[in-house]
């Protein structure tokens, strides 16, 4: 895998979608409404920072304690 200057790692959508627990269709949605961000590959193919993804399963599971 692939990783940025910092040290973060990219993740392909699939990667991404098993960290969150969701469909790799629910991490395009969420990529194309901007709630995911995401770079584009030369080849046209969408990369995820293993920060960002980490950020969006942290405040979805913050989400969930409060409404449980």
């Amino acid at each position: 895998m692939a990783t940025d200057e910092g040290g973060d790692e990219y993740l392909t959508p699939r990667d991404a979608a098993r960290i969150l627990c969701v469909s790799g269709r629910t991490v395009s949605r969420w990529a194309d409404q901007g709630r995911l961000p995401h770079i584009v590959t030369l080849g046209g193919h969408r990369r995820f920072r293993r920060s960002d993804v980490e950020k969006v399963l942290d405040s979805s599971r913050r989400f969930q304690n409060v409404t449980d």
